[in-house]
């Protein structure tokens, strides 16, 4: 067991695995934009103060950051690259709630999440290059 690994038999059993883990939860999270900006349409409709947070895709958030910062004790680089990119899609997560709030006061439509969805495919970018390395990297060493 590698000394500097933090939780000790836990990073061994899930230090091959957490990649891909991390890979699947960035494409839950996006599916559960998705479904939190239809439910924020629907909510609209029936005024600005019946929109509130989308309760999965908010634990889909925690549960992905929290991830994250696991991967950032097995993988130092990458785990910090990762960390930061889902921080910054939670915080434009946040903002964006803000802004539909604000266009629901104003009988605006609804704008989707667009700064959100350009973050997430951002995150899910790398976590795609992190975990499906395997498959670039004869060409990869090839090349460089």
């Amino acid at each position: 067991m590698d000394p500097s690994s933090m939780f000790g038999p836990i990073d061994a059993l899930t230090q091959t695995q957490v990649e891909f883990l991390l890979l699947g939860l960035v494409i839950v999270t996006m599916v559960t934009r998705i479904l939190a900006h239809r439910a924020h349409v629907e909510q609209a409709r029936d005024g600005a103060e019946a929109i509130s947070r989308y309760v999965p895709h908010e634990v889909a958030n925690v549960v992905l950051i929290l991830a994250s910062f696991y991967y950032l004790t097995v993988e130092h680089h990458g785990g910090m690259i990762l960390s930061m990119l889902v921080v910054g899609v939670f915080v434009t997560d946040f903002f964006e709630f803000e802004a539909r709030k604000v266009e629901a006061r104003r009988d605006e439509p609804l704008d989707q999440p667009k700064a959100a969805v350009v973050g997430s495919l951002f995150v899910f970018a790398y976590a795609a290059y992190q975990s499906l390395f395997f498959v670039v990297e004869p060409l990869w060493n090839g090349i460089v």
